[in-house]
């Protein structure tokens, strides 16, 4: 069925013709077939109208966790890409941390399959290292062939520098892109907050930032070394915002994101010990969350992830210290980073990310296959965990007013309207 969406705004400075402005747009056998005003449907069209309709490039993840395969009681694949798609995510990254891990080109292409007939699409990646060890490089290639878009052992560090080299070489001969974690195991320790004043009132222990520092400081020189493409995910402190900063401004293929949670909360959240709060790399400093949203409107932060890691239920309704890290966090991260930046800004930034990992990033334009988000950016809600479509309701956000909703997403000739 073709559809016809009337009277959006429509938000996408690489059409400056057509930013801003208030426009029809026809999709047909799931491509753009025109913009403009006073469009009308033909036969086999649904025609589509809401309240306060902005409609832009299909938003993108660089990192989300799901379960399946293994722990599909927190998440199956098929409901995580449901729960982008109402989020009003177009396109999504998947994480590594799955039983077993993805580190062959046949896992690669199970994931793939396992996606396939959902609205939002799945781009896997594959481990680093064989079964995320950090002792042997996994079968890179072969994965990339298959369609892995990087290579990650999700958040457990590379201890072994040579193994970072090699990867870095390595990935160099296809275009690989590598990961690695910004944590110094033996420096964070136990660690279950930032160490600060609050770790020390609430005596719990600390992972202080000079953890997350010490390794991007090892890792940029690495890369500096040996060339190559290198992603560090989730960074969190204002001195890692300086250390990357440096590393662009010398020439190397750098780049980094930042969980949304660490713009929006502090360690001030952690006082009444709820483990929605436990999250890795830990809330920090007010000062680090300031670094942080500047460097990530500057564009020296390269893009912003949810960071959704659903968990069981028994994994978080724990002690503090025995609780699992991790938060739901696709559903509401709009309506949160729109109050920080923006609609504008917001837009720009939930749309970037896909050419890093190799991906064509989606236009407003006539022609162009139909990758959309339609979205309210002044719907108020709060969210609810009996209102959660996730499977796991660990989300850091609850309770949190929100601005802004997405009615969902279109890609090819599929929707969630």
């Amino acid at each position: 069925m073709n559809l016809l969406i009337k009277s959006a705004t429509l938000i996408d400075p690489t059409q400056p013709a057509l930013h801003l402005k208030k426009r029809d747009l026809l999709i047909e056998k799931g491509q753009i077939r025109a913009i403009g005003t006073g469009l009308r449907e033909g036969g086999n069209t649904r025609v589509i109208r809401l309240e306060n309709l902005f409609v832009s490039p299909g938003w993108f993840d660089s990192g989300v966790s799901f379960g399946e395969p293994g722990f599909e009681e927190r998440e199956t694949i098929a409901n995580g890409l449901k729960v982008a798609a109402a989020s009003g995510f177009a396109g999504v990254v998947l994480n590594t941390n799955t039983n077993p891990t993805p580190d062959t080109s046949g896992d690669i292409v199970f994931l793939k399959d396992a996606a396939r007939g959902q609205v939002s699409e799945l781009f896997p990646m594959g481990t680093l290292s064989v079964k995320s060890r950090g002792e042997d490089l996994s079968e890179m290639h072969d994965m990339h062939q298959a369609g892995a878009v990087g290579f990650s052992d999700y958040k457990t560090p590379l201890e072994n520098p040579n193994l970072l080299k090699l990867a870095l070489l390595y990935v160099q001969h296809f275009g690989g892109l590598a990961h690695s974690f910004p944590m110094d195991a033996q420096v964070s320790a136990k660690g279950q907050v930032h160490e600060g004043n609050v770790s020390v009132t609430l005596g719990l222990k600390g992972i202080p930032a000079l953890a997350e520092e010490l390794r991007i400081a090892r890792d940029l020189a690495l890369l500096e070394y040996t060339g190559g493409r290198l992603h560090i995910p989730t960074i969190s402190s204002a001195h890692s915002v300086a250390l990357i900063a440096s590393a662009k401004k010398k020439g190397l293929d750098v780049s980094c994101s930042v969980a949304i949670h660490n713009l929006w909360f502090t360690e001030e959240s952690l006082e009444g010990f709820d483990s929605r709060f436990k999250v890795l790399p830990p809330l920090r400093s007010q000062r680090d969350v300031k670094a942080l949203r500047k460097a990530l409107k500057e564009g020296v932060i390269d893009f912003v992830t949810t960071d959704h890691c659903p968990m069981d239920i028994e994994e978080k309704r724990k002690e503090f210290d025995l609780a699992s890290f991790g938060t739901v966090g696709l559903e509401g991260a709009f309506g949160v980073l729109n109050q920080i930046f923006g609609t504008e800004a917001s837009v720009e930034i939930l749309t970037r990310g896909r050419e890093r990992f190799g991906l064509r990033r989606p236009v407003l334009k006539e022609g162009e296959k139909a990758v959309l988000t339609l979205f309210n950016p002044e719907q108020q809600s709060v969210l609810e965990a009996d209102t959660l479509l996730s499977s796991s309701k660990n989300a850091i956000f609850l309770g949190v007013p929100l601005v802004g909703k997405a009615y969902g997403v279109i890609v090819g000739e599929r929707n969630s309207l």
